[in-house]
């Protein structure tokens, strides 16, 4: 990093700190929030700005000091050298992904809603199966938390949706490349003969939006109420607890049922509404900037699978990143982390490639 963009930052850490005690002594806590996450990248920026620095001092030192030796002393000279020529690197290359653009999302919570796509009754299976692999990861993960939003139950035990939101650091960041048709293929409970068949769940991945994001107007909304149904569409309620809410302008529709107070229901299906109109909106902002977002769900079809899980050869292959691991009970078991450090990574790469060509260089 040049000398003028670090000292712009400290500037900019400065100015931050500043407006920090003012709204630290106005009170206003999400003004408060937003500045402390914007003064903790810039103060991480800053610190690895000047630990590269060091490095590449302690690198030309080294390389002085190997050019002046010889004998035995040119040997450690050399192990010296290649030390702080692989830290400077190291800290050079990690500068550089603090610089990337950040996602406007990395802060959020993430609304995920599963669905059987192809297969019939055994997309619904594999939809819960996908729901309880997911359900296992966050549980792993230091300081996430699971809250289930709603469900139906399919006739065999599954779901043919269910919708939960996942809280925590860096949810958004681990998650987001989830979304898409996740195809399975094994022996189904409902085939009798033992053939293997292909089916597909649907996942989404979706930013959870708090109210101050997205402005909806009252008028917008038809708001039904129902009884609750299980499978087969058979009562479970004796009240119309059950709530459906379309939104009018873009027809997206929602529907809660898991909750016996309709209030309840209906405050969770807003939140999954408010969650697909901030990503509307976002796809919406990209496309006026021409930047490419992938359509997540798609139509669900297996030939658009992002993800393929073999349960006879106990593999699973993430098609985008052309991976391939023999773990699939492992995987299922919540254990995802290869997969996802794997998409990270090559986002990473990506950004980067694109920031090299955009500079000239």
């Amino acid at each position: 990093m040049d000398s003028l963009r670090l000292d712009a930052l400290e500037a900019e850490r400065a100015e931050l700190e500043r407006k920090l005690g003012e709204g630290a002594a106005s009170g206003d806590r999400s003004q408060f929030a937003e500045l402390g996450r914007r003064l903790a990248r810039i103060g991480e920026i800053i610190d690895v700005a000047h630990e590269a620095q060091q490095a590449q001092a302690d690198a030309a030192a080294a390389k002085d000091l190997f050019d002046a030796s010889d004998g035995d002393d040119a040997v450690d000279a050399a192990e010296m050298l290649e030390a702080a020529t692989a830290r400077a690197a190291e800290l050079d290359e990690r500068l550089k992904v603090l610089l990337l653009p950040q996602d406007p999302n990395d802060e959020r919570d993430v609304i995920v809603e599963i669905q059987g796509a192809e297969g019939g009754e055994e997309a619904n299976i594999w939809a819960r199966d996908l729901f309880e692999m997911y359900r296992a990861y966050a549980s792993a993960q230091s300081g996430w938390s699971l809250e289930l939003l709603g469900s139906q139950d399919s006739d065999m035990g599954g779901f043919t949706n269910v919708a939960f939101a996942v809280r925590g650091p860096d949810v958004w960041r681990s998650l987001k490349h989830e979304g898409g048709p996740h195809r399975v293929q094994r022996v189904p409970v409902t085939e009798s003969q033992g053939r293997v068949h292909t089916s597909s769940a649907t996942v989404s991945v979706l930013p959870e939006a708090e109210e101050v994001d997205i402005e909806i107007d009252p008028n917008d909304l038809v708001i039904d109420t129902f009884r609750s149904s299980g499978p087969g569409g058979q009562s479970v309620n004796t009240t119309d607890s059950a709530v459906r809410i379309t939104h009018q302008p873009t027809g997206v529709v929602v529907s809660m049922q898991d909750e016996k107070s309709q209030l309840q229901n209906r405050a969770k299906a807003m939140r999954v509404l408010r969650a697909r109109l901030l990503q509307i909106q976002q796809e919406a902002h990209a496309a006026e900037v021409a930047a490419h977002k992938r359509d997540q769900v798609r139509g669900g079809g297996r030939s658009e699978k992002i993800r393929t899980y073999n349960f006879k050869e106990n593999r699973v292959t993430d098609h985008r990143v052309g991976l391939t691991i023999y773990k699939l009970d492992r995987v299922l078991a919540g254990e995802l982390d290869e997969i996802i450090d794997a998409l990270a990574s090559a986002e990473r790469a990506e950004q980067l490639a694109a920031a090299v060509a955009d500079s000239g260089g």
